[in-house]
Parts: structure tokens; C-alpha cells; sequence
């Protein structure tokens, strides 16, 4: 369990801000560097990654012949290292050499056994190399509240911050159009005046009773 010393008041957490978000780790290092090109205060930054996770990069198959030469590496580099160091107790140049050259082989030859046995006992289990690293979801940028307005205007003034891609604004569109048709021609001139249908309708009965009247008046006279 964590405890926290009692000999001394414990010091504030600084109140940062952030400042610009990453995918990649090297686009967040390219930012600090940008500010600290421009003369900011770069102990006023940090770097944090959130979300972290293992990364297993696979680099190659492993196969006895391979595990062998691995070891041999190994050991002869073990071997170079013990070598040197019993070479400081001989009294010629000739024998230190000797002594050095004799490390390195036997010390690869033992790490080749030592690799072969132990990659031949695993029984095919992981046939394969890997190369594990810790990585981030997402690297933020952090920076002192009392700086955050510096820090601003440095990365948008000129200085554009690592991997991005500035998006231009577009235009606006001006006011929306209406879409109700305007009437064609000076909306300003007389229009005629509309027709009545009942008159049209009243006319027709009247000159069917005229008619009416003069076919009576032509019976009368025969």
C-alpha cells in the first residue's frame, strides 16, 4: 500500500489543460518541439498516453537452426564480457588476446546448445519471435493553465502543430432562397378584374326566354 511521507507538506498537482490530442506518440514530440523552437517553456508540458495496451510485434519464425544462432550471439557476447575481464590479470598482449578469443568461442558454443535444447524441448509451442512494447490509445498534450493562451497562439500562428491537416472553413451560403414563384412581368400594373361566373350563368336563361317570346309572337300571327 501506498502511503505518502509525513516529514514534509506534499506537493500540489499542477492544474494543466489540454492543449492538442494525438494518435502517435512522434506527433506529440513533434509539438513540444514546435513550442520549444519558439522559445515556450517546455517544463510547463507533458505528455500523457491513456489507454494503454501490449503490443506483441511478430518478426520472424523460429525454427531450431535459428534458436541455435541466437544463442550463439548470446553466449559469444557473454563470453567477450567474461573474456576482458580475466584478460586484466595476464602479463602479455599475446595471451589476452588468446584468453578473449577462447571466451567468445566457448561462450557460443554453449549459448548455441543452450538455444537449440531449449527451443527443441518447448515442442513447437511458440515457433516464432516477437518483439513486445507498450503503446497508447491516444497521446494528450498537457500544459499549465497559466501558459495554455501562450501555447495557443504559438501553434496558431504560423507554427502548425505535427500531423495535422488544416480544413479550410466553408463559405456561407448567403439567405435561403424562397421558393414561392413570383407572379411574371411589373407586379406593379393594373391586373383585369375577374369574371364573375354568376353573371355569365343568369345570361344564358334571359336569352332562352327571348327566344322563347318571339317563336310565341310568330304563332300568333299565322
Amino acid at each position: 500500500m501506498y502511503e505518502t511521507p509525513t516529514h514534509g507538506p506534499a506537493m500540489p498537482l499542477a492544474d494543466r489543460r489540454l492543449l492538442v490530442s494525438y494518435d502517435r506518440y512522434t506527433a506529440a514530440q513533434k509539438t513540444v518541439d514546435t513550442l520549444s523552437d519558439a522559445g515556450f517553456p517546455v517544463q510547463e508540458l507533458a505528455i500523457v498516453g491513456t489507454d494503454l495496451r501490449t503490443e506483441e510485434k511478430v518478426t520472424g519464425r523460429l525454427t531450431n537452426g535459428r534458436a541455435a544462432l541466437t544463442g550463439a550471439v548470446s553466449g559469444g557476447v557473454f563470453g567477450l564480457v567474461v573474456g576482458l575481464f580475466l584478460g586484466l590479470f595476464t602479463t602479455t598482449s599475446t595471451s589476452f588476446v588468446a584468453l578473449v578469443l577462447w571466451s567468445i568461442l566457448w561462450g557460443a558454443i554453449a549459448g548455441a546448445a543452450f538455444g537449440f535444447t531449449s527451443h527443441l524441448f518447448q515442442g513447437g509451442v511458440r515457433d516464432f519471435t516477437s518483439r513486445n512494447s507498450i503503446v497508447a490509445g491516444r497521446y494528450d498534450v498537457l500544459v499549465t493553465a497559466g501558459v495554455w493562451e501562450r501555447a495557443q497562439t504559438i501553434l496558431q500562428g504560423g507554427l502548425a502543430p505535427a500531423d495535422t491537416v488544416v480544413v479550410a472553413r466553408p463559405p456561407s451560403a448567403g439567405p435561403v432562397p424562397s421558393t414561392t414563384p413570383e407572379p411574371d412581368g411589373d407586379p406593379t400594373a393594373p391586373q383585369p378584374a375577374p369574371t364573375d361566373g354568376m353573371t355569365a350563368e343568369h345570361e344564358i336563361p334571359a336569352q332562352r326566354k327571348a327566344e322563347d317570346a318571339d317563336a310565341d309572337a310568330g304563332t300568333q300571327r299565322r
